[in-house]
């Protein structure tokens, strides 16, 4: 089941990145006492009450005048409605009730998401209990009043927030039709790339960054199979700053990133691959979701007979963490290798899945002990007793050991390049989780 993604927004300096960090558990975003310190668009896996969800910190405002700060708060106010399953409208007690906070609740309103309100600073309600109360003027429904700092509050405003999260539905449980999430920066060709699919152009394609307004499901058939595509289209308008195209990207990348089988990173061949692509990897990567890399616009790239081999190794370098991912070089212009993605869809929708015996594994694991000898530290060497596969989606193993600390990660990255070369499991990640067990067990 994919999580839900509540979005936190509010005016600068309303305590968002401290109520984020305490839904995150830690502290992930900076907080200080200035308007627009954030400076990046964070997202965090949280829970409440057995209910799993991502957060997402759309902080970061700077405005210059009064003028620009409304227009920048309605982008971030679309920003949630776009992206989030709930919201959480962060406003400040000891500020008031501002205009600025009417305008955006307007916004919210119209969008019939669910709209927690919260009241942060309220460090003694029976000091603002009237100042509050105010808030029921934004039309929202019932204030909560909390104090991110010193943690008032906080269970009675996630209490709500779970309480209007989505349950899936039975028809969408019952769906086993593949989720590909196409995915990438703006202006790469991820719209095209659907609609050559299609054959007509169901979705807006424009040379203007971020045509794209709305996530669509679109469905297509190939060879008898249906495949469900979500198109995440990086920004609603072209923006000259930096941080708020990254902003949008990130919390659509995220929303549809949660609902996918597979995620199709869109790389520009002109340009090749950059940081915001490794942001965009990132973030697939961490949800252990099969991931293709796609190069488009391959035919508008001047070849000779090692081009692609540079740009292969290109990506590889930028993208080091993930060197499992496959990678296809395409043209949603001329059509090229289009049909192939479907191969490799299918190739690591079935790797997702795989199961490795655990006799297998441990044959595997013998071998690749008997090759490279453990690490050791202070006399005391590792010992690996065990592994077997606990799940699949994304492929997670448990080896058991002797010192979880003596378990570096590169021992651990040896094991797994190990188990690839047997099994492959090509376009996925693959997860292992250490366990600690006495020397006589």
């Amino acid at each position: 089941m994919s999580r839900p993604v509540v979005a936190i927004v509010g005016r600068p300096n309303v305590g968002k990145s401290s109520l984020f960090n305490i839904l995150a558990g830690e502290r992930i975003a900076i907080v200080k006492d200035e308007p627009g310190i954030t400076r990046d668009r964070i997202y965090a896996d949280a829970d409440w009450n057995d209910r799993k969800f991502t957060v997402i910190d759309t902080g970061g405002i700077e405005p210059d005048s009064k003028d620009y700060l409304l227009s920048r708060m309605r982008e971030q106010a679309q920003i949630a409605i776009d992206t989030a399953d709930a919201i959480i409208f962060m406003t400040d007690v000891q500020m008031g009730m501002s205009d600025s906070d009417s305008k955006v609740a307007d916004i919210l309103r119209r969008s019939h998401k669910p709209v927690i309100l919260a009241v942060n600073k309220v460090d003694s309600f029976q000091k603002y209990e009237a100042d509050v109360y105010e808030f029921y003027n934004l039309g929202l429904g019932d204030p909560f009043a909390v104090s991110a700092t010193q943690r008032l509050g906080i269970g009675e405003l996630l209490d709500e927030v779970v309480r209007n999260l989505p349950e899936k539905s039975d028809d969408e449980e019952d769906d086993e039709r593949p989720r590909i999430a196409i995915v990438g920066r703006p202006n790469v060709g991820k719209s095209s790339i659907i609609n050559r699919y299609l054959g007509k152009d169901r979705l807006i394609v424009s040379d203007i960054a971020g045509t794209t307004r709305d996530a669509v499901d679109t469905t297509i058939k190939r060879n008898g199979r249906e495949y469900v595509f979500v198109d995440t289209a990086g920004l609603r308008r072209k923006s000259k700053i930096k941080e708020e195209l990254e902003a949008y990207m990130i919390a659509r990348t995220v929303s549809a990133v949660e609902k996918a089988d597979v995620v199709i990173i869109v790389i520009d061949a002109t340009t090749g691959v950059v940081e915001q692509d490794a942001k965009i990897a990132g973030i697939a990567h961490d949800r252990g979701k099969g991931i293709i890399i796609a190069v488009n616009k391959w035919d508008a790239v001047n070849k000779d007979d090692k081009t692609i081999y540079r740009m292969s190794e290109d990506i590889q370098k930028t993208l080091s963490f993930m060197p499992y991912a496959e990678i296809v070089f395409i043209s949603a212009k001329t059509g090229q290798r289009l049909e192939k993605v479907f191969a490799s869809i299918d190739t690591v929708i079935e790797n997702r899945s795989l199961r490795v015996p655990t006799g297998v594994l441990n044959e595997i694991l013998s071998e690749a002990v008997a090759m490279q000898q453990p690490p050791s530290d202070k006399g005391r060497r590792l010992r690996l007793f065990y592994i077997t596969q606990v799940s699949v989606k994304p492929p997670t193993f448990v080896i058991f050991v002797n010192s979880v600390k003596l378990m570096h990660y590169s021992y651990t990255r040896y094991i797994e390049n190990k188990i690839r070369e047997a099994f492959g499991f090509a376009g996925t990640p693959v997860k292992f989780i250490i366990r600690e067990r006495g020397e006589d067990n």
